[in-house]
């Protein structure tokens, strides 16, 4: 089964064989996990959205279609659930970017070099959590997952001109608070 690609699972399992859903959460539950992950910035809640992930999945695999493709509309399940889950909590976790720095060995830096790059990424941090939920999740998507602007419009279920547009001024605020930080720090 494990040679069989995701569409044949999928046809399995609506023929009544339980063991290829098992398999596609083999394939995918990383991955779900990674991006719950870095909306949510914990690992119990992420680990509670990939079972609400694969317990949406198993109910509405009957039904499913195949106008995408398994892996992009898993991925826009993942999205909506780690979506609804902050808006449940109503708070603004921090996500982790750690992609923005080169991570040196932290031993041979020196300590104020260590500082700077850790607040340098709080900054980051902060800014992310402050950005709209749709920016957000095109930053999330884009840059973490770098998936393309096609892929995440069939996920999030908006234009690629849009995603671009969110993507950007993601990118742009996130800079200018950054910014507006550090000239606030040196005054």
């Amino acid at each position: 089964m494990t040679n069989s690609n995701d569409l044949e699972l999928v046809e399995l399992f609506q023929h009544g064989n339980e063991a290829s859903f098992n398999e596609l959460v083999r394939r995918y539950q990383e991955k779900v996990y990674w991006i719950a992950h870095r909306f949510v910035n914990d690992h119990d809640q992420a680990d509670d959205i990939v079972q609400e992930v694969f317990v949406k999945v198993y109910s509405a695999l009957k039904k499913f279609r195949g106008e995408s493709s398994v892996y992009t509309w898993l991925y826009r399940i993942a999205v909506n659930v780690a979506l609804n889950t902050l808006r449940k909590q109503r708070a603004r976790d921090f996500i982790r970017i750690d992609e923005f720095f080169e991570t040196a060995e932290k031993e041979n830096e020196q300590p104020d070099a260590i500082y700077e790059k850790d607040e340098q990424q709080k900054l980051i941090e902060e800014a992310i959590t402050k950005l709209p939920e749709k920016q957000k999740a095109v930053f999330i998507l884009r840059y973490h997952e770098e998936l393309s602007y096609e892929e995440i419009s069939v996920i999030l279920k908006t234009s690629v001109g849009g995603l671009k547009a969110n993507y950007f001024h993601a990118i742009k605020k996130i800079g200018e608070y950054v910014s507006r930080a550090h000239r606030t720090r040196s005054i």
